[in-house]
């Protein structure tokens, strides 16, 4: 895992995940169809099934990228809190795979046979609990760590500045069943700042030259 590559892999993790959520957006009402009833959202599903089904893949391909991207980023840092965040960016990635994949994968039976218990049960336990409040939390701490371990001494004060704002906003998506006024909105806003930080990320890895990893002395200046 050179850090081009590692460059690379988040510049297509940020798009790949935006062009899949406009699209999703655009033909499923997605991801405010999740809380309509039931029956609509099966009939969504169906309406454009081919469609929704192929775009919910490339999302999940954009998801699994972070099982790699947290093994390049890893290798950028010897700071003891990176070696935290490869496992957890890694797990991330699982969560987010596992809970996306249903659309793939078990959503299509359930829609054609009108299985609601199963499309519920589904929707909560992959949806709702795996990909989604584990996915928010894995998210905002593998970013919070990273931060911790490359510090301002990588690209300036406005690098952990942006993440973290952008960590913080996704991570008050674990409280998003409570039905918390205002916290879909802002973890939204958090994923919109989360892909600027990747794309600047990236942008930080292909510009500097030095090849070097930074040291926990370096992480806190």
């Amino acid at each position: 895992m050179t850090r081009k590559l590692t460059a690379a892999l988040l510049i297509a993790a940020a798009v790949l995940t935006n062009v899949a959520f406009t699209a999703l957006g655009s033909v499923f009402d997605y991801p405010d169809i999740l809380k309509k009833p039931t029956d609509e959202i099966l009939a969504a599903f169906l309406a454009n099934e081919s469609t929704v089904i192929a775009w919910f893949a490339v999302l999940a391909l954009s998801a699994a990228l972070f099982a790699p991207i947290a093994i390049g980023v890893g290798r950028l840092s010897s700071h003891r809190a990176m070696r935290i965040a490869v496992p957890i960016g890694i797990a991330a990635a699982v969560v987010q795979v596992v809970g996306l994949s249903r659309w793939v994968f078990l959503i299509p039976s359930y829609a054609s046979a009108g299985d609601r218990t199963a499309f519920e049960t589904a929707h909560h336990v992959l949806g709702t609990l795996i990909g989604e409040t584990l996915g928010y939390a894995l998210t905002a701490a593998w970013t919070l760590l990273v931060l911790v371990a490359l510090g301002r001494a990588f690209a300036g004060s406005w690098f952990p500045a942006l993440g973290g704002v952008a960590a913080v906003l996704i991570a008050t998506g674990v409280v998003s069943p409570l039905g918390v006024p205002g916290v879909d909105f802002a973890n939204f806003l958090g994923y919109v700042l989360w892909s600027v930080w990747l794309l600047a990320f990236a942008a930080t890895l292909l510009w500097h030259r030095s090849p070097a990893r930074v040291s926990p002395v370096a992480a806190r200046r």
